[in-house]
This record gives C-alpha cells, sequence and structure tokens, in this order.
C-alpha cells in the first residue's frame, strides 16, 4: 500500500485464500477418508488389537494410573489415532485423557503422568502421516507417500528422545 502496489498485494492476498481453500478441502477429504478407516478398523477389531499390544507399555509408563482406569484408554485412543495420522481426531481423546488424569491427582498442578502424556503426545508417534500425504497429494507430489519410511523412523526416535527426557527430568526432580 504505501510503495503503491496494492493490486498486486489484492492479487496475492485472493490467490492465497483461493489456495488456502483447495488445501483445506483436500485435508478434509483425506480426514474423512481415514476417520472412515479408523470406523472400519473399530468395528473389525483392529484398534482393540493396538490397544492390547500398547497397553503393557503405557501402564509402564503411567505407574500412577490404576490399570483398567478410564485415564488409560483416552490414552490409548489418543496415541492409536496419532499412529495413523489422525491428530485432530486424537485432541479429544487427549484431553480427555488429561481431564481424567486431573480428576486422579486431585491437584491443580500437572501429575508426573499429565506430564508424560504431553511429552509422549507432542513427540507424535506415526505410521501413516495422513495431513503431510494430502499436502503433498494437493501439490501434485510424484510419489506423495515416499516419506512414510522416514516418518516412521523420525516419530521413533522424537517419542524415545520425549520418554528419555522425561524420565531424565523425573529423576532429577527426585533428587
Amino acid at each position: 500500500m504505501f510503495n503503491g502496489t496494492m493490486e498486486e498485494v489484492n492479487q496475492a492476498l485472493f490467490e492465497s485464500a483461493n489456495e488456502a481453500v483447495t488445501i483445506t478441502i483436500g485435508l478434509v477429504s483425506m480426514l474423512i477418508f481415514w476417520l472412515g478407516f479408523m470406523k472400519i478398523a473399530v468395528e473389525a477389531g483392529i484398534l482393540r488389537i493396538f490397544s492390547k499390544l500398547f497397553e503393557p507399555i503405557i501402564i509402564k509408563l503411567f505407574p500412577e494410573i490404576p490399570k483398567g482406569h478410564l485415564a488409560i484408554q483416552y490414552i490409548l485412543s489418543n496415541i492409536t489415532a496419532n499412529i495413523f495420522g489422525l491428530g485432530n481426531a486424537a485432541t479429544p481423546m487427549g484431553i480427555k485423557a488429561m481431564e481424567e488424569m486431573k480428576q486422579l491427582s486431585g491437584s491443580t498442578t500437572a501429575s508426573r503422568s499429565m506430564i508424560t502424556f504431553l511429552a509422549l503426545n507432542t513427540s507424535g508417534l506415526t505410521i501413516v502421516p495422513t495431513t503431510v500425504i494430502a499436502i503433498r497429494i494437493q501439490y501434485n507430489a510424484v510419489s506423495p507417500t515416499e516419506i512414510v519410511g522416514t516418518t516412521i523412523i523420525a516419530t521413533c526416535i522424537s517419542t524415545l528422545a520425549a520418554i528419555l527426557l522425561d524420565r531424565i527430568f523425573y529423576m532429577r526432580s527426585k533428587m
């Protein structure tokens, strides 16, 4: 505006808005696809298998939460959704898990379990990065799924680092 390029600014603004709508529609369609896939996985019992697979690990990571408590189920659901790259679907389950852990601790400050869950959830273990794949499809990538292998490696490393750092800081706080 100050440089006399208001026309270019307006053009860029409308082009960016158009592109944002196009990307959003692509992301929503991919999210709907994977939510449908998750629904099928629930009906087929696949999520139950994932829950059984991860339950022993989760119980060790969250020793303050009683076995079978609702918080464990929310944590498992959150992690499973994140594994399939459904961060938007995982968020409500993560909030519910935090609410359950807050009730368990009875405190207004974050409990050990809440901090561990935050670290684990932030690290974002992912097998199928649906959002990134959708964006790559939107921009006509030659092979939009070629990032899956590196995503698995990177998120496994970040998850292990999050757990390790969580434990280190927990141990240091006890000294």
